[in-house]
């Protein structure tokens, strides 16, 4: 199968497409024929170190769209022909390949209205945000939710599932994307590039600071947000930790979620696992229904994934990168 690989640690650039052998199944996995596979920050994150487990050369890909071509002996649920999608494992071959491998209990059927396109869209991202906003954080209508980077993928996905859920959303982005957000769902957007985030949100609240914070950036913003926070708030950090020095213990009782979606699969816990097919479930019902964009704003071809990468890792591609696997 044609498959695009990394030989070695890297770069996006070092990517190089090959014929690779095609693996059949494993009792309970699944074969896929890739359709389309969507970009994310990580690919080209776990690239530069690479992964104990990985062995060379390596295909990278986790949100991966397209039909069941084979079923290993144990699955009894998928048969070949399905329309299925999933997030995949980043300690196995991912889906920068004509074919990708899967344990079955991870995948989900996509409707006849969703396309492969916008199906791959939705896992890395979507699920991050709805875990986030359904599963750790009790988020309820009424509330304040504040979403950093909200033109990208995590971001754009958390504006619209906090409205969605009735909650007050506001967002950080360059003024160039203040349309964008807004037509997502952001009742107030803030330019992190020219205004003071805190000063903003002081004077969004009246004083009080959000219930909700989602941050995709880095350690020091989440430092920062936990000045922006009211009392009894709920802090999701999906790329890194506050100071916990910068606050002091037992003042505002807040809560600190760690975002990490691909734990479900590393820790070996089947009923994460599965959670994982039944958010695919939850999310892909709101787009074929029209209550939730993929945010699809770019499909390239699979030889072009490694030059759409390094323009993912300078952080400034507004929604979501989707590539089409040519049979």
């Amino acid at each position: 199968m044609k498959a695009l690989v990394l030989e070695k640690p890297g770069t996006p650039d070092t990517l190089k497409m090959v014929e690779h052998p095609l693996i059949s199944p494993e009792p309970h996995e699944v074969r896929v024929k890739v359709m389309a596979v969507g970009l994310n920050p990580v690919d080209y994150k776990t690239a530069q170190w690479g992964w104990p487990s990985w062995q060379w050369p390596h295909i990278l890909g986790l949100d991966v769209a397209g039909i069941v071509d084979a079923v290993g002996d144990l699955i009894t649920f998928w048969k070949p022909g399905d329309r299925v999608f999933y997030h995949g494992d980043l300690s196995k071959p991912g889906g920068y390949a004509e074919f990708a491998n899967a344990p079955g209990l991870i995948l989900t059927k996509i409707p006849k209205k969703v396309t492969f396109e916008q199906a791959a869209a939705i896992p890395c991202a979507g699920f991050t945000a709805w875990q986030i906003l359904s599963r750790k954080v009790p988020a309820r209508a009424g509330q304040t939710l504040l979403v950093h980077a909200g033109a990208g993928g995590v971001g754009g996905f958390g504006i619209q599932l906090g409205n969605y859920l009735g909650l007050s959303v506001f967002t950080t982005c360059s003024k160039n994307n203040f349309d964008f957000v807004k037509q997502l769902g952001a009742q107030h957007a803030i330019d992190y590039q020219k205004e003071d985030i805190t000063h903003c949100i002081n004077a969004l609240t009246h004083g009080r600071g959000v219930d909700i914070v989602i941050n995709t950036l880095d350690e020091d913003s989440t430092t920062s947000d936990l000045q922006r926070l009211a009392f009894g708030g709920h802090l999701a950090c999906v790329a890194g930790l506050p100071d916990f020095n910068k606050i002091a213990p037992f003042t505002k009782a807040l809560s600190i979620h760690e975002s990490a979606l691909g734990g479900a699969h590393l820790s070996g816990d089947k009923k994460s696992q599965v959670d994982l097919a039944t958010m695919g479930e939850e999310l892909i019902t709101l787009v074929a229904e029209e209550k939730l964009s993929p945010m699809l704003t770019e499909t390239i071809d699979l030889a072009q994934v490694p030059a759409a990468l390094a323009r993912l890792s300078q952080r400034h591609v507004r929604g979501k990168i989707v590539a089409n696997v040519e049979p």
